[in-house]
């Protein structure tokens, strides 16, 4: 959750050294032709009217206004925003001759009211409204948790070990705190003969992984609860057991911590998809002692933590006799504690 918002890998970006030389290529003669002042709403740049802009043009002026604003990572914000008007993901999977063409009227309008929401620290997945997560490409919206690629390494590790349960039986797995329905509908698209159930405390998630999921076709196998497990233990428990997974990426930064974030996530994101409490295990707690009667007898429970916490999550399992098995802890891709896994005992 600590991430930059933009280090993501499931959208590539341009930043090779070959490619970054090529869109600084004439940056100082265009400002002397396109720099506006930032004088607007937010430091907003006035649309050029009275001539037009290429696309690398509009890349340069957004990336060199960002810059003077503090915005993070500059050229990445302008270059996904740029790609997402011209209708792509990335500015790699447009032609070379398309960048030194003209914007439309429209498209430059829709690329500046899209890039002075930037400039309000917006996140770029809000800004476009849509983020990809593992080979699924989901809708985003405010204030619901935007998935990070820990995340996709969570699912990943999940799958291995489903691998060897494919084909025998259908499974039915709970996702606690689905946010945009990343994790459950990433798992149903890989698993056939998987059926899901999510909850979140917040309705606008809710809503959001019912949306992503309508578009994707998933919901048939997908029921969505709203729930607060920390205040509705004994409707979870009825309405999402029994099942043979449980994973969760919860809420698990430390209250402390909450005020040290970057402003795109402190302003824009849900704080209560964040902040785990004192110690930031308030929910995570909660799941451990909800699982052994939500999962089946040998069903196993993922979940993604602070590095802080493998070691409490074990110590708590063993101490409180909870019927629960600490299977092991895994690293992420950045070689820090993230995820635990446990296994009901039969």
């Amino acid at each position: 959750m600590m991430l930059g918002l933009m280090s993501v890998s499931s959208r590539s970006a341009w930043t090779q050294t070959s490619f970054t030389g090529w869109i600084r290529r004439g940056i100082m003669q265009q400002r002397a032709l396109l720099w506006l002042p930032c004088g607007g709403v937010g430091g907003a740049l006035a649309p050029p009217v009275d001539y037009s802009v290429t696309v690398e043009q509009a890349v340069n002026v957004w990336m060199q206004c960002f810059q003077q604003h503090g915005i993070s990572e500059p050229l990445l914000s302008s270059q996904y925003i740029v790609a997402h008007v011209l209708g792509k993901k990335t500015l790699q999977s447009v032609e070379r001759m398309r960048l030194q063409e003209r914007l439309s009227d429209k498209e430059r309008e829709t690329v500046w009211a899209l890039c002075s929401k930037r400039l309000t620290r917006m996140p770029v997945q809000y800004v476009i409204e849509e983020w990809d997560f593992r080979d699924l490409t989901l809708k985003m919206r405010p204030p619901v948790f935007i998935p990070r690629p820990e995340t996709e390494e969570l699912v990943s590790l999940l799958l291995k070990d489903l691998r060897s349960q494919w084909g025998v039986r259908t499974l039915r797995c709970l996702e606690v705190g689905c946010g945009s329905g990343a994790i459950s509908l990433s798992l149903l698209h890989s698993v056939p003969q998987l059926n899901a159930v999510a909850l979140d405390q917040s309705q606008a998630a809710v809503c959001l992984t019912k949306e992503n999921a309508d578009r994707l076709g998933l919901l048939d196998r997908l029921e969505v609860y709203h729930l607060d497990i920390l205040k509705e233990a004994d409707l979870t428990l009825r309405s999402c057991s029994p099942v043979d997974i449980i994973v969760s990426n919860p809420p698990y930064l430390f209250s402390q911590d909450m005020e040290s974030l970057q402003a795109e996530i402190h302003r824009f994101e849900d704080h209560s998809a964040l902040d785990g409490g004192l110690d930031g295990m308030s929910v995570i707690r909660q799941i451990l002692t909800l699982a052994p009667r939500l999962l089946r007898d040998e069903g196993r429970m993922y979940l993604e933590v602070d590095p802080r916490h493998p070691p409490h999550v074990k110590g708590l399992v063993e101490e409180s006799m909870l019927g629960l098995q600490y299977l092991g802890s895994h690293c992420d891709f950045n070689n820090r504690l993230r995820f635990c896994i446990l296994q009901k005992r039969g």
